[in-house]
């Protein structure tokens, strides 16, 4: 066994997976394929490429922080469904245990 195996069925039970023998078969085997495929890359002369974090240059967009005008407090309560001590109601969501 390489140190580049890893066992589907002991990850699939890790994860709480019930995989069938078909399953973990093909599972097996796209696994060592990719681990195949790392090794291959491994092989690459990589000494004179800078590491990066994107394949192309990432720029922020920045844009200009404007306010806008919103509802008066007093319009949005008057249409909103249900208030109280002026203050929007709105359903709980949380249950207690």
């Amino acid at each position: 066994m390489s140190k580049d195996h890893i066992d589907v069925n002991y990850v699939a039970n890790l994860a709480r997976l019930n995989l069938t023998e078909e399953e973990s078969t093909t599972f097996q085997r796209q696994i060592e394929d990719i681990l195949g495929y790392i090794n291959k890359l491994e092989e690459l002369d990589i000494d004179d490429i800078e590491p990066t974090a994107h394949a192309a240059p990432v720029y922020d967009q920045i844009r200009e922080d404007v306010t806008k005008p919103s509802l008066e407090r007093d319009a949005f309560l008057a249409i909103a469904p249900d208030t109280i001590n002026d203050q929007l109601k709105v359903p709980k969501v949380i249950e207690e245990l």
